[in-house]
């Protein structure tokens, strides 16, 4: 049986509605946007366009017209394939017994300029028709967010959101581990190659990180110090879990800029699902933005692939493997969270919490217990008398078990 991820049954159900607002599947590189689009479709009357390979060249049977335009594999895609594809759409949609949709799935529509603008016409002018086609327009979350969604599509798309695949996903489709899911992470693509770790790594770093980074990010939006920016994420993973000043950063890295380039280029690999900085845990915005960020990969696979352990040494070494429970809880949390649940962290000398979970009416303060015969920090207790009515937890030996805490999304511990 195929594995299907939770999202297939919320477009489904939007799917079997008339067409009112454009669908937007938006998340991270390489998490299954594509393939659980496919799997929706399937059975149903529509047309996926990747539009980056070229259109065929066979002449569409439910269209009037005689020919369409040939783009060359390779070539760059433009607008007008766009509109191509959509009048494609149209004419089997108007093909179709009344009551019927249509749908028209479009992958990587940020690839091509001023996309938002053609497709804004043209839903509109659907609309206008009453078509039955539905739209649903796939992407990564930052470069559709960043060009056009939030601007000419305003108020004509609903979105579902998708991230990192979670621990019982991965237990669940390719029988995953606890502990392999730790270091190996969550990327269905390289789920079966982690018995050769050699060539696991090689996967992650040319198939995942490289274009996570040079193709969406660096081609897509304006970044002065390209170089900075992958110094940036490598430092980032390596101390992942820990909270780094940006002066210090500067310290450690090359031409390194002012603080503010440092704090945009780790809020794009944020938004490219790579890489977050969370901010400290204050009960005030300002004091929270002002704060030096807690660094967090946003998939362990990140920090597996570019360190020097092996799974059996990452394991032996319990201080690294600390690390990488910590961080593999703070990544679910960021992944999990919804947009008015916010995951902070908090430390007033010497004292800190690890992880704070808030959405403006309750907070839980979690820490993260890795090893045998750790000690409860002070941090708990005092966060909790310093902001009265606090949850307070352990995650690991001693407190909620941890395969059971990567269970739940961030904002089930608020109640």
């Amino acid at each position: 049986m195929t594995f299907e991820r939770s999202q297939a049954a919320v477009l489904r159900s939007r799917l079997d509605e008339p067409p009112v607002f454009m669908i937007v599947v938006a998340g991270p590189r390489q998490i299954g946007k594509s393939t659980l689009v496919r799997q929706v479709l399937a059975g149903r009357a529509a047309s996926f366009v990747a539009i980056d390979q070229p259109v065929p060249d066979s002449p569409d049977p439910f269209s009037s017209r005689e020919s369409f335009t040939r783009f060359l594999p390779g070539a760059a895609p433009t607008v007008e394939r766009i509109v191509e594809c959509w009048a494609q759409a149209r004419a089997k949609a108007r093909a179709l017994p009344e009551g019927t949709h249509f749908v028209l799935a479009i992958d990587e529509i940020q690839k091509i300029s001023r996309w938002s603008e053609v497709v804004k016409g043209l839903w509109d002018a659907d609309r206008a028709e009453g078509l039955n086609l539905h739209v649903v327009l796939l992407g990564s979350s930052p470069l559709l967010m960043q060009k056009g969604l939030t601007e000419s599509l305003a108020g004509r798309y609903e979105m579902i959101p998708m991230n990192h695949w979670s621990y019982p996903e991965m237990q669940e489709a390719f029988d995953f581990s606890l502990d392999e899911f730790l270091y190996f992470g969550g990327y269905p693509g390289s789920a079966r190659l982690i018995r050769d770790e050699q060539r696991w790594r090689q996967y992650v770093r040319a198939s995942l990180i490289q274009p996570n980074i040079e193709k969406d990010i660096l081609q897509m939006t304006r970044v002065d110090k390209p170089a900075l920016l992958k110094t940036l994420f490598e430092l980032g993973c390596a101390y992942s879990g820990q909270i780094v000043s940006f002066t210090k950063l500067q310290g450690q890295l090359q031409d390194a800029g002012n603080t503010v380039t440092l704090s945009h280029y780790l809020d794009l690999l944020a938004q490219a699902g790579l890489l977050t900085g969370l901010q400290k845990y204050a009960g005030q915005k300002l004091r929270q933005r002002a704060s030096s960020p807690k660094l967090n990969a946003l998939n362990t696979a990140l920090m597996s692939a570019l360190a020097g352990y092996t799974f059996a040494q990452a394991q032996a070494d319990r201080s690294y493997w600390g690390r990488l429970v910590e961080s593999a809880v703070g990544a679910h949390l960021v992944n999990s969270a919804t947009d008015n649940c916010e995951i902070h962290y908090w430390r007033e000398s010497p004292d800190e919490v690890d992880f704070v979970i808030g959405n403006g009416r309750q907070l839980t303060a979690i820490e993260v217990k890795s090893n045998i015969g750790f000690a409860v920090p002070k941090g708990l207790g005092i966060f909790a008398e310093q902001y009265v009515g606090t949850r307070t937890m352990l995650v690991g030996e001693g407190g909620v078990p941890l395969a059971e805490f990567l269970s739940h999304p961030a904002a089930d511990w608020l109640e």
